[in-house]
């Protein structure tokens, strides 16, 4: 398979898959490159220069693009072939409709990323998932974390709401993060330091400092992110029945649900948990709750979110919730809450509001059930 980034064209000449991690073999035209030995000659973790990282930002942003072209090419070549939808296959459901869309596109992605660094470690979404295990592997050694395509569904029914995710992850930290929607004509992109922006031009949030604080009744007068995802279990005990139960109390009246009412402004799904964290970090949805992410669903969101003055958290509210020291959420943890940018006000500052804001959905939170090998 012949695959092109910029002006480089790409061979896919083999696939192996060692675990949960996938190894592409290929050339660059005439130049033959093997990428066996990819994990030796990375001892240990170099720090990055801002130059460096400045290179790997712009290289990342045009692979961003140049992979949504990709996902507006397979959809047009969709519409004029009849019998396409006999190329779907079920992945656990039926609400994960999966194409050969995303391995595609993933593989383009990893054969531009191995001959740019063929020293950095690669994680994706469809490579992870013909591995053996479920385990978290990113180490601290710098790892490109993609979603080929968040939102196969949305693809699949051609509704706008579906992305590229390309994220770099150094010592378990976003460091850059891009994500594509070619259908909405919106690339989000963050650097570590540099910002969060949207198309290149705007910076995040969108209203600026205009955005200030969380409401004073949080989560009163917030626009509610959340997802109904794969476990679709009718059970009490199933995360389907806790992720409703938390959506209703939410949305009711402040004196419904025995005192726990959240009358939430509105509740959105996009349908991308992705595109769930560019709009935090837009400052278009004040709160994002969720369980059951991956690390490519999140990675480029989390920094995003970050560079743009959000905030990412666990979803599952600690025992000791009023009080606790709020920490970071785990890459890999699978549970997240994220709250939008915000600006000092006059009674509190804007990690202030931030906190009372996480403190009141975990109030109003069932606990998700997400456990995951490897994460501590």
């Amino acid at each position: 398979m012949t695959l092109r980034h910029g002006n480089s064209r790409y061979e896919i000449r083999d696939v192996q898959y060692v675990s949960s991690k996938v190894i592409y073999i290929g050339h660059k035209e005439d130049n033959e490159v093997s990428l066996k030995d990819k994990n030796a000659k990375m001892s240990s973790l170099v720090e990055m220069s801002e130059t460096e990282l400045d290179q790997i930002y712009s290289f990342a942003i045009q692979l961003a693009k140049d992979a949504g072209n990709l996902l507006i090419e397979a959809l047009h070549s969709r519409r004029q072939d009849i019998d396409s939808r006999e190329d779907l296959t079920e992945k656990l459901n039926a609400v994960d409709i999966v194409t050969k869309t995303d391995t595609e596109v993933e593989q383009f992605i990893h054969a531009s990323i191995s001959q740019r660094y063929p020293d950095h470690d690669f994680v994706g979404e469809e490579s992870y998932s013909q591995g053996s295990t479920k385990d978290y592997l990113v180490t601290d050694r710098p790892t490109w974390i993609v979603d080929p395509l968040d939102g196969t569904v949305n693809f699949t029914h051609a509704f706008p709401m579906f992305c590229v995710s390309i994220a770099l992850v150094v010592k378990q930290k976003p460091v850059i993060g891009v994500i594509c929607a070619p259908m909405l004509n919106q690339l989000f992109s963050a650097c570590q330091s540099k910002g969060a922006w949207l198309n290149e031009r705007t910076r995040l949030p969108l209203l600026g400092q205009s955005i200030g604080p969380l409401p004073k009744n949080a989560p009163g007068k917030c626009i509610f992110s959340c997802e109904w995802g794969k476990d679709r279990r009718d059970s009490p005990e199933g995360n389907l029945h806790r992720k409703v139960n938390t959506f209703v109390n939410m949305a009711s009246e402040p004196n419904g649900r025995g005192g726990k009412g959240g009358m939430v402004h509105g509740v959105r799904s996009l349908g991308s948990a992705t595109l769930d964290l560019a709009y935090i970090a837009m400052g278009s949805c004040d709160l994002w709750w969720e369980g059951g992410c991956w690390e490519w669903d999140v990675a480029a969101g989390i920094c995003l979110v970050e560079e743009a003055g959000g905030l990412i958290t666990t979803a599952n509210p600690p025992n000791d919730w009023r009080t606790c020291t709020i920490e970071p959420a785990k890459l890999g943890g699978r549970l997240y809450l994220a709250v939008r940018p915000a600006f000092d006000g006059p009674e509190e500052t804007a990690r202030q509001s931030q906190e009372r804001a996480i403190r009141e959905v975990w109030k109003r939170a069932n606990k998700l059930d997400y456990s995951r090998p490897g994460v501590v």
